[in-house]
């Protein structure tokens, strides 16, 4: 692939965004009246969404790094890194753990809560969803701990209030077929909010979202992604970036972070954890990730990960009595556990 192609074809953030697939969505929806509120506990590894399709909420973080803020109906909030959080219909409302209250099973993936004093009401449609892909936590990373998106500050012909209707209309009805709907409207929903915000926030100019939205080190940035398995050096880089191999260098370390050669020894390890999981033998990663031989491959993969291959092969071997719907369970259980002497709910 030319650099011109890669000009008119590639989008480095778009690339990125794809790694953030999401897998084991769990969907609630909620009908709640003033005074309510609920707390939900943090959860490493997982994204939270939460759609408010009536009324208002007051969202706020654990961590205090994010101050609190109103979320009113066709608003959409995104806690990118699991934080523990709380909704309120006001500042001041309790707020209980969300698995002390009361909530109706309606599939494997969908439950209803009704809570709150009988007043204002507010319906929210909520998702906790996990990011499986190891690239993902990159991006993540660069991500505040809150994003939201104001309905008020969106065009007439903006794809949030649309994709909201549908995704409520999904969750409530649950027809054949539900599932895998709702899982792509929350891939869609997430890279769209994130690419808002990379948008309209100044502090996503800067970092490794910074590099990739630059023009010749986003190139090359795009080239490592697409082909890790290519002999990529400094200088050629350089040359499809248009850049001598002096100014490559010290610009790509500006913006990335770290020098181009590791950050391709990073993508590729990274990558290489990805297809070792999914069960590809240690020769054909080695391939793919532009090795010549296993026993390089090992030793690269030992320095940056930590473990040799065979041990996470070991270990993702180990994993698969648990499979993923075992994972989903446990991850509904630390979200929204529910008391173990109600039988009528469970949680996600």
């Amino acid at each position: 692939m030319t650099p011109d192609t890669l000009d008119r074809f590639c989008d480095p953030l778009g690339e990125a965004l794809h790694q953030l697939r999401m897998s084991g969505v769990f969907y609630c929806q909620s009908a709640l009246t003033t005074p309510w509120g609920a707390h939900l506990p943090a959860m490493p590894g997982c994204l939270l969404i939460h759609l408010v399709t009536r009324g208002r909420c007051w969202l706020s973080t654990d961590s205090g790094e994010a101050s609190g803020r109103w979320l009113q109906a066709g608003d959409f909030a995104l806690v990118p890194h699991g934080l523990g959080h709380s909704v309120q219909s006001d500042p001041q409302a309790l707020t209980p753990d969300l698995f002390d209250l009361p909530r109706e099973l309606v599939s494997e993936r969908f439950e209803i809560l009704r809570s709150g004093g009988g007043g204002e009401p507010t319906q929210m449609v909520c998702a906790a969803v996990r990011l499986d892909h190891p690239v993902a936590p990159q991006l993540l990373s660069a991500l505040p701990p809150v994003i939201c998106i104001e309905a008020a500050g969106l065009t007439a012909d903006n794809w949030l209030p649309s994709l909201l209707r549908l995704m409520a209309d999904e969750a409530r009805q649950m027809r054949a077929g539900g599932e895998a709907v709702i899982t792509r409207l929350a891939d869609i929903l997430v890279i769209q909010a994130i690419r808002h915000w990379v948008q309209h926030d100044a502090t996503a100019q800067s970092g490794w979202l910074g590099a990739l939205k630059d023009k010749r080190i986003g190139r090359a940035m795009a080239m490592i992604h697409r082909d890790p398995s290519k002999d990529w050096t400094v200088a050629t880089l350089a040359q499809a970036s248009s850049m001598s191999r002096s100014a490559f260098a010290q610009r790509f370390t500006a913006l990335v972070g770290v020098p181009a050669v590791e950050y391709l020894t990073g993508w590729r390890m990274n990558l290489a954890q990805a297809w070792l999981s999914q069960g590809l033998s240690m020769a054909e990663v080695a391939a793919r990730t532009g090795y010549q031989s296993d026993v390089a491959f090992a030793r690269a993969f030992k320095r940056v990960q930590g473990s040799t291959p065979g041990r996470l092969r070991r270990a993702v071997s180990d994993a698969v009595v648990t499979s993923e719907s075992d994972s989903l369970q446990r991850h509904r259980g630390t979200i929204l556990r529910q008391p173990q002497e109600s039988h009528r709910h469970r949680s996600p």
